[in-house]
């Protein structure tokens, strides 16, 4: 079998404005990618009262409930005091995070 290459004139060359220029839509540099993201933030609650997997699925359900919050990661410390994680958007208040491990059934540990 003879291979057969066809130049379309898609090679690769840097943008003006900073995009890949390879025309894969990737926007790098270009007015897409201007568009200011949301401001992020990371939380670790310490969260009591947690003993297994179901628990842990409990909170991680009712903290992705909640709009903005992109990451939930939780350190079980059986029957201790666990670490909550959370990646969410700047805006999702502590107030609401805290309501949503109280909805779980579980208490923040001061």
């Amino acid at each position: 079998m003879t291979e057969q290459r066809i130049d379309l004139g898609l090679t690769a060359t840097p943008s003006p404005s900073g995009g890949c220029g390879d025309g894969c839509g990737c926007g790098a540099g270009s007015a897409a990618s201007s568009t200011p993201t949301p401001q992020t933030a990371t939380s670790e609650l310490r969260v009591e009262g947690m003993t297994c997997a179901h628990c842990v699925r409990a909170v991680t359900e009712e903290l992705t409930a909640l709009d903005g919050v992109d990451v939930v990661d939780v350190d079980l410390h059986e029957g201790g005091v666990s670490l909550v994680r959370i990646a969410r958007a700047a805006d999702v208040s502590d107030d609401a995070l805290a309501a949503a491990i109280d909805e779980a059934g579980y208490t923040l540990a001061r």
